[in-house]
């Protein structure tokens, strides 16, 4: 079963970097191209955030508890993929709910910091996996150049929660304006 969560932490991988291809062709560009982004987004976006569910629970599947929670660096693939799927979920729901409104005005950089962080989440996650089945990567050395050494750190380190509590009170504060809006 270790193949399977492989293969299934492709998909939602490949959405995701497609999802977050489609937002910035959607917030920055005009004409066929950007509104066939954000027509397709939802789609890929839901996709993405059900291959996401699926390849998480093989994880959970292939490898005993004890063995993930012993490993920081599981510990940390887990969190990312997790922190990945949160993200995601949150822009699936704000494009769903708001639809092609979301690319409005500020709105749009709502969803362009999101998935940008998202994308670097799914990046580390999948960095993270490399490591655990042998296949390191590049990405680690700009991981560590964030302070983060990926076999023996888990944690967030303290800057990246700052830009998280940032991200969020920015976008609430977005949201809020827009909801001002309009009414």
């Amino acid at each position: 079963m270790n193949g399977t969560h492989a293969m299934l932490s492709h998909f939602p991988v490949g959405f995701w970097a497609l999802a977050t291809l489609m937002i910035l062709v959607g917030a920055f560009l005009s004409g066929r191209l950007a509104e066939i982004s954000r027509a397709a987004l939802l789609p890929v976006l839901i996709l993405s955030v059900l291959g996401a569910l699926a390849a998480i629970i093989i994880g959970f599947l292939v490898w005993p508890m004890e063995a993930n929670l012993t490993s920081p660096l599981a510990r940390n693939h887990i969190l990312m993929a997790f922190w990945s799927l949160g993200i995601f979920s949150m822009i699936t729901v704000l494009v769903w709910k708001a639809g092609d409104a979301a690319f409005e005005g500020n709105r749009r950089w709502v969803l362009v910091i999101l998935a940008l962080t998202g994308g670097l989440m799914f990046s580390s996650a999948g960095t993270l996996g490399g490591h655990l089945v042998g296949a390191s990567t590049a990405f680690s050395d700009v991981l560590g150049l964030m302070g983060w050494e990926v076999y023996t750190t888990f944690y967030s380190p303290l800057w990246v929660i700052a830009v998280m509590v940032l991200i969020g009170i920015g976008s609430a504060v977005v949201g809020l304006k827009g909801r001002r809006t309009a009414t």
